[in-house]
């Protein structure tokens, strides 16, 4: 059952495509994944990641506000609350804290990211979390705010194991990208042969760090099984192996997407 967990359908390159984006969910289809979860990161993209998961059976979506878009406006608890009503929609966020790209909207982005971590609390689904340098203060933000039965996950997860460690804790799940498959990172790499099957999910966050052999183009969610293979041989079992226990974890984590498998 593979998953991508995390991709941005409404941004992809699709120059290979003739511009089409259903060339692309069938070439994703073709290599077997099931199912992608299409991102939010703005009060400007809701109704484009909606529409898309209204417009294909196997994309499912979530609604939030990027922290390095909080700028272009917030969405605060009862705004995230109505759009996650719809029936497609099955995660709070993209949201989190980014202070390597911005530390001058630090302020803005905690309050963004706490509101996410409420909306996802009260509505019981969990939050998709980005995190840039910003270690304790996003690990105290998910403690203070953060509702541990929904929960969420560390997206396109580059940190350390303590990080990593102390998220899982709080019943987080860590999704890795085609990051993992790239030269230098090592350090991720001793980092996914520590974490649990049982809490980790794959993702490619399409269109941006396509895994190796097709890093420097642009990403897509057919690529999601590079980076499933590659994983997977990392921690010494089958790619169907891995695929299952990514994609149950999926379904566990996102439990509103599961009726939308196909």
């Amino acid at each position: 059952m593979l998953i991508d967990s995390h991709c941005h359908l409404d941004r992809l390159k699709l120059d290979d495509y003739d511009g089409n984006l259903d060339a692309a969910i069938a070439a994703a289809t073709a290599r077997g994944v099931e199912q992608m979860l299409c991102v939010g990161i703005s009060v400007d993209n809701v109704d484009a990641v909606i529409a898309i998961a209204e417009r294909y059976p196997q994309v499912v979506s979530s609604v939030g506000v990027h922290p390095l878009d909080v700028e272009k406006g917030l969405a605060d608890v009862a705004q995230l609350a109505a759009w996650a009503a719809h029936p497609k929609v099955v995660a709070i966020g993209e949201s989190g804290l980014d202070y390597f790209y911005s530390k001058d909207t630090k302020s803005l982005q905690q309050e963004s990211f706490a509101m996410h971590l409420q909306a996802g609390g009260k509505v019981g689904l969990p939050v998709i979390v980005h995190t840039r340098d910003a270690r304790e203060d996003t690990l105290a933000l998910i403690h203070e705010h953060g509702n541990q039965e929904s929960a969420g996950v560390l997206h396109c997860f580059t940190e350390d194991w303590d990080m990593a460690r102390r998220a899982m804790d709080m019943n987080y799940m860590i999704s890795i990208s085609g990051i993992v498959t790239f030269n230098k990172a090592d350090t991720l790499r001793d980092v996914v042969k520590q974490i649990p099957l049982d809490r980790l999910l794959v993702e490619t966050d399409s269109p941006y760090l396509a895994p190796v052999p097709y890093r420097g183009k642009p990403n897509e969610p057919a690529y999601v099984r590079e980076v499933c293979e590659y994983i997977a041989e990392l921690k010494g079992i089958s790619f169907d192996e891995l695929a299952q226990h990514t994609g149950d974890n999926f379904h566990k984590l996102f439990s509103k997407a599961a009726p939308f498998l196909r």
